[in-house]
């Protein structure tokens, strides 16, 4: 589902400059995201600032992007490491920006130390979006828990990605697995480490 949130208070400080800790109680750490290795080209100002802050049972994040094209919607996932082939991916929800290319995303859920995906054995799996590329896998996957502290952002579609002058491959990365390519990661936290780790409630 698309919903568009207006840039909050918080989040035109982040943009300005501010000194993320002013805006931060010890519950919270800040990080940005950086423009991802395909997407340096055609969209060489993308850019985004994190706000992860604790509740307790729970964390927000509050992901504000800019320097994206205007009016378009992209899916936001936390992942296994920043770059292809992504490892194990979660998808968050969606993003769209504005008319200046500026967006707001607002998530609630486990964004912290214990961030993590298991499958204790493999069942089958739903069968709903079925049609190429990337149909829904038929069979299932067994697998330890996995820690996962990386966040990437996505075009919703390659039309949209063409529109902007980047490149129109399709990915799995939306809700119907037909989007378009990265345009932002944590990719500046090493592979193992990505920032989610270092909130530790």
């Amino acid at each position: 589902m698309k919903r568009f949130l207006a840039p909050s208070a918080l989040a035109l400080a982040l943009l300005a400059g501010a000194n993320p800790s002013a805006l931060a109680a010890n519950t919270s750490i800040s990080f940005p995201m950086v423009v991802s290795a395909g997407a340096k080209t055609c969209l060489p100002k993308a850019t985004a600032q994190v706000i992860d802050s604790t509740l307790g049972p729970t964390e927000e994040l509050t992901v504000v992007v800019s320097g994206l094209p205007p009016n378009t919607d992209f899916d936001f996932f936390s992942i296994q490491v920043p770059n292809a082939p992504f490892g194990l991916s979660w998808y968050n929800g969606d993003i769209e920006t504005d008319s200046r290319g500026i967006g707001v995303g607002h998530f609630v859920g486990r964004f912290s130390i214990e961030t993590f995906i298991v499958s204790p054995g493999a069942v089958p799996p739903s069968q709903i979006f079925t049609k190429p590329p990337f149909p829904d896998a038929k069979t299932g996957v067994k697998v330890g828990p996995v820690q996962i502290y990386h966040l990437g952002l996505w075009f919703n579609s390659p039309a949209d990605a063409k529109k902007a002058g980047c490149a129109d491959t399709a990915t799995p990365f939306n809700g119907e697995h037909n989007a378009g390519i990265q345009v932002l990661n944590t990719g500046t936290f090493p592979d193992q480490k990505g920032p989610l780790v270092n909130l530790r409630n």
